[in-house]
C-alpha cells in the first residue's frame, strides 16, 4: 500500500529521511543487511514500511526502513522483519549450497549460538534431576519420567536451552525445506504450533547430548524468530531401530510429512546399517565381519523380505548420490522439480538408478574381493559415479548456468529472448523423456563391448562388471556427437518439439526414424551407434 506521508514529503525532508534511516540502520539494508551506498545505488532504494499498512502498520517514520529495491521487491514476506529473518536464511542457503547441501536444524542451531552442551543430570525410576552448569545455572531441577504405553519408552518434557539441543541427521536428514517461510510467519504473527520437538537421550553416564529427531521445522521457525529455548519431549534410551522406521514410515506409507525421494533413500540407507549391526550382534560376529551376504539378511529377518531389499537397494542409491567425487550431483535438484538445475532427482531414479542398479539381493557375500577392489556393489557405485561424472564433464560444468535455470526456458524462446547454446543444449538433453532413452544407449554400448568380446551379455548386472577403457571412450565419443546434434538447439522447435512435456516412445521414436510418430523430421537421419563412436 502506498505512502500517503512519503508521497506528500518534499524533496528535502526526504532526503533527510533517507540519511536519518541509514545512520539509524547503520549503512545497512533492513532486509539482506548488506551495505547501502547511498551515492553509487541512490536510484535503486526504497522506503517502505516495517509493518505493512494493510495490517496496522502506522505511516510514519517509526515504521520506516531503508532497504535496496531489489530486497525489497524480491522480499518473500510483506512484513521487513520477517523479510530479513527469510534473507538471512537465503544467505545461509547459498553458503551451504557450495558445500552441495541445504540448510538442517543444526546449522540453524549453530547459526543462532547454539553450543551443543550435553546435559548432566541423574535418573530415578520416576524422576530426573538435571542443571544448566555450562550456562552458569547450577540449580538442580527435577522433572518427573513417563513411560509411553505404546511403544514402551521412557520419556519427559522439558524447556531446553538451544544450546543444549542438536540435530540428529542420522535419524532425520531432511533439510529445512520451502515451508519454513510459512511456519516462520506463523509464529511472528503470535500463532502458536501444537507440535512440540522429539528428542532422546541416553541414560548411560551422567551426560549426553539430546538430539532432536522430529518436529525440526517449528523448532527452525522458533530458533530463526530468536527463540532461545524450546519446549521437547525427551525420549530415555529409546530403540534406534524403532525411530527410524517410525520416520520412514510417517513419509512413505503413511504421507504424513512430504519426504523427498533422496531423504526416503537416506533413511534406508540408515535402516540397512541398522540391520546389518543388528544381524551382526544375532549371530554373534564382529563389527567388521561382513562375510554374509544380502540373502542371509533377507533369510534372518523373516517376515520382512520386502523391507530389507528395499534397504539394501535405497544404501546403493545413497553410496553413488552422497558420494564425495559424484559431479553430476551438483546440478540435480535433490526436492522436487525446481528451476535451478537441469535435473530432478526422480529423473535420476527413474534412469541412471532404474537402469544400472541391479535390483536384486546377492548370494555373495558382502565383503566378496572387497580387498581386492572387484566387489560387485562397489564395482557397481564407482562406475554409476564414473559415467556421472563423464556426463556432466560433457554437458554441464562450464555450460550449464545456474543463475539462468530451466524456468519457462521454451516459452521465452518463443517471446524472443536468446541462450547460449551450451545451455539451451543442457536443458533439452535433461528432459527426463530424453534422458530415459539416451542414456540406455549408453549401456547398449557397454554391453556391446562384451559381446563383441565373446562374453555372456551382462543384462541388468551390466554396471558389476568392470568396464575397459575402451568401452568409456566409446561411451564418450557417442555423448558427445549425440550433444551436437543441430535439434537440440533449434529455437523453432519450441513450440511443436520441446512446446510441451513428451513420453518415452516419443523420443525413442524420433531416435530410432528421425522423425516424429505424427511424421515430423526432427534429425537428419536416426540415430546410428556406429557412426557416433567412431
Amino acid at each position: 500500500m502506498a505512502s500517503l506521508f512519503l508521497s506528500r514529503l518534499p524533496s528535502e525532508a526526504r532526503q533527510k529521511l533517507i540519511q536519518s534511516l541509514h545512520s539509524a540502520q547503520k549503512s545497512n539494508c533492513f532486509i539482506c543487511e548488506q551495505p547501502i551506498d547511498l551515492v553509487a545505488q541512490k536510484d535503486a532504494i526504497d522506503i517502505d514500511h516495517v509493518v505493512p499498512l494493510k495490517v496496522g502498520g502506522k505511516d510514519d517514520p517509526a515504521n520506516f526502513a531503508l532497504a535496496h529495491a531489489s530486497c525489497n521487491r524480491s522480499k518473500q514476506a510483506s512484513n521487513l522483519e520477517v523479510a530479513r529473518i527469510l534473507s538471512r536464511f537465503s544467505q545461509l542457503k547459498d553458503k551451504l549450497a557450495l558445500e552441495n547441501r541445504s540448510p538442517n536444524l543444526g546449522d540453524l542451531l549453530m547459526q543462532a549460538g547454539g553450543k551443543s552442551y550435553t546435559l548432566g543430570f541423574s535418573l530415578a525410576d520416576d524422576a530426573l534431576t538435571y542443571s544448566f552448569s555450562e550456562m552458569g545455572d547450577n540449580t538442580l531441577k527435577t522433572l518427573p519420567v513417563y513411560v509411553d504405553e505404546l511403544s514402551g519408552f521412557r520419556y519427559f518434557f522439558a524447556k531446553l536451552p538451544i544450546q543444549y539441543l542438536a540435530h540428529d541427521s542420522h535419524i532425520n536428514p531432511r533439510s529445512i525445506g520451502s515451508n519454513i517461510s510459512k511456519l516462520v510467519e506463523e509464529f511472528f504473527n503470535k500463532r502458536p504450533q501444537l507440535h512440540v520437538p522429539l528428542g532422546w537421550i541416553k541414560s548411560e553416564g551422567s551426560r549426553s547430548a539430546i538430539h532432536i529427531f522430529d518436529g525440526q521445522h517449528k523448532a527452525a521457525a522458533q530458533i530463526m524468530l530468536g527463540a532461545k529455548a524450546l519446549p521437547v519431549r525427551v525420549f530415555i534410551d529409546p530403540d534406534p531401530d524403532t525411530l527410524i522406521t517410525t520416520n520412514t514410515n510417517a513419509g512413505t506409507t503413511l504421507k504424513q510429512v512430504a519426504f523427498d525421494k533422496s531423504v526416503q533413500r537416506h533413511l534406508g540407507n540408515s535402516l540397512y546399517q541398522e540391520r546389518l549391526q543388528r544381524y551382526q550382534t544375532a549371530t554373534s560376529r564382529k563389527e567388521d565381519d561382513l562375510a554374509f551376504s544380502e540373502r542371509d539378511l533377507i533369510n534372518h529377518f523373516k517376515g520382512q523380505s520386502k523391507e530389507i531389499k528395499r534397504y539394501i537397494l535405497d544404501a546403493v542409491r545413497n553410496g553413488v548420490t552422497s558420494d564425495a567425487e559424484n559431479k553430476l550431483i551438483s546440478f540435480v535438484d535433490m526436492s522436487g522439480r525446481g528451476t535451478d538445475h537441469p535435473l530432478s532427482y526422480s529423473t535420476i531414479e527413474k534412469t541412471f538408478y532404474s537402469f544400472f542398479i541391479y535390483q536384486e539381493v546377492l548370494e555373495t557375500p558382502i565383503s566378496y574381493l572387497m580387498e581386492e577392489g572387484e566387489n560387485p556393489r562397489e564395482i557397481e557405485r564407482s562406475q554409476i559415479v564414473r559415467l556421472m561424472n563423464l556426463i556432466a564433464e560433457t554437458l554441464y560444468i562450464d555450460k550449464f548456468d545456474d543463475s539462468v535455470g530451466t524456468d519457462k526456458i521454451e516459452a521465452k524462446l518463443r517471446k524472443g529472448e536468446t541462450f547460449s547454446h551450451d545451455h539451451l543444449r543442457a536443458y533439452r538433453l535433461s528432459k527426463e523423456e530424453i534422458v530415459y532413452n539416451w542414456l540406455q544407449y549408453m549401456s547398449q554400448i557397454a554391453r556391446q563391448y562384451f559381446i563383441m568380446q565373446g562374453m555372456p551379455d551382462p543384462k541388468e548386472r551390466l554396471f558389476q562388471c568392470r568396464f575397459p577403457e575402451p568401452v568409456w571412450d566409446n561411451m564418450r565419443k557417442f555423448l558427445t556427437s549425440l550433444s551436437e546434434l543441430p535439434v537440440w538447439v533449434n529455437t523453432d522447435l519450441s513450440d511443436s518439439v520441446f512446446g510441451g512435456k513428451q513420453n518415452n516412445n516419443f523420443w525413442k521414436t524420433i531416435f530410432e526414424t528421425g522423425k516424429t510418430p505424427q511424421g515430423m523430421q526432427v534429425l537428419s537421419k536416426p540415430i546410428n551407434l556406429i557412426d557416433m563412436i567412431k
